[in-house]
């Protein structure tokens, strides 16, 4: 682990058993096999682009520039125009050699499999009075996690994404007015520390504490989350499979088999960031078609391509419009439901009591 990681205290016991953390766990399911495939989708964390420069892209850049420059990144959330900028982490490697990385597809599996375990009894905290979120966690259940998930890293790779996910600093803006505000500033993992002191780096059962972003810490007291199905999108082989099935788990939220859904390539390569590496546009609307072919039957029951084309042809944009899976119109009615239990229950049980009646 760097030196450089920030501290974080072990919250008091309290932090691991209390309302806001109890609606966070509390999946609308009827099984453990059916609880054990489902996790929480962050409204607007969920919708920034924070993850979207590959490893391969990193080194062209280090080539040519010896070191990371700041990330600049648009996007869209809501209809609101927004801006992240993205600070890498410079990690110093065993042989001494400095290297400056973004957060990628890596860490954010492992910041995925991280909120699936503090979804889980006892591994999770939201302590109130100190306005923080996080996890209590060994690299053994970590690996494991990611393993049974279909993406199994060495403890070298995940102590590695945990280091870069504790350095790496990002600022959200938006602007108003033709004003650009700062909403928030923060590392991905603004804490992480050891539990435990003997052989920390070696010790695979160790118990470390990740302390999340403000914006999950806001999420879990505001209740902006969903559950969704997250062993289905961890089985995706491709990143951008994994934002497609998010970012439908979080808007599609009256999807139905008479109510089609349509996104346009456009939206999806401006508030993703997914597609910017690709030198030709055909190139990257294949890796668009491919993603969305691996949501095929899972997610969609239907899916129809419409290339919007201009004077002489000229491709404009992609219009992609399907129909829902039955699979996916059940899991969608229950994170309504379980989110509209979740309000009720945290109004008090007065407005509980009074919004059943009027049901």
């Amino acid at each position: 682990m760097a030196e450089q990681n920030q501290a974080v205290d072990l919250p008091e016991a309290g932090a691991f058993e209390n309302k806001q953390l109890d609606l966070f766990r509390a999946f609308l399911c009827n099984n453990p096999h059916e609880h054990d495939k489902l996790s929480n989708a962050l409204d607007l964390w969920d919708s920034i682009p924070r993850y979207s420069v590959s490893r391969r892209a990193m080194d062209k850049t280090r080539k040519e520039h010896g070191m990371l420059p700041l990330l600049k990144v648009d996007f869209h959330y809501k209809g609101t125009p927004f801006k992240a900028v993205i600070r890498p982490a410079r990690i110093e490697h065993k042989d001494g050699t400095t290297k400056d990385y973004y957060p990628s597809a890596n860490e954010e599996l492992v910041e995925d499999a991280l909120r699936k375990i503090a979804a889980e009894q006892q591994s999770g905290f939201f302590d109130k009075s100190n306005y923080r979120s996080g996890v209590v966690f060994t690299l053994y259940m970590l690996r494991q996690e990611l393993k049974r998930r279909g993406h199994t890293r060495s403890y070298q790779e995940i102590t590695l994404s945990l280091d870069i996910l504790s350095l790496s600093v990002i600022d959200i803006r938006t602007s108003d007015d033709n004003e650009i505000k700062d909403i928030t500033r923060s590392g991905y993992f603004p804490g992480l520390a050891a539990v435990s002191k003997n052989r920390l780096a070696e010790d695979p059962n160790a118990k470390w504490v990740v302390q999340f972003h403000p914006l999950v810490t806001q999420a879990i007291d505001a209740l902006t989350y969903r559950q969704f199905n997250y062993a289905q999108m961890m089985s995706y082989t491709t990143q951008l499979a994994r934002w497609l099935h998010k970012q439908l788990s979080l808007k599609y939220t009256f999807a139905s088999m008479a109510t089609p859904f349509e996104m346009r390539y456009s939206t999806i390569k401006r508030d993703s960031h997914l597609l910017e590496g690709y030198g030709l546009e055909r190139k990257a609307i294949a890796a668009l078609d491919a993603s969305f072919h691996e949501l095929k039957s899972h997610v969609l029951l239907d899916l129809q391509k419409n290339e919007i084309r201009g004077p002489r042809g000229k491709l404009l944009d992609v219009a992609y419009k399907f129909i829902p899976s039955p699979g996916f119109v059940a899991q969608m009615k229950a994170a309504n439901k379980r989110q509209l239990l979740a309000e009720e229950q945290a109004s008090g049980p007065a407005k509980a009591r009074h919004a059943t009646h009027n049901r």
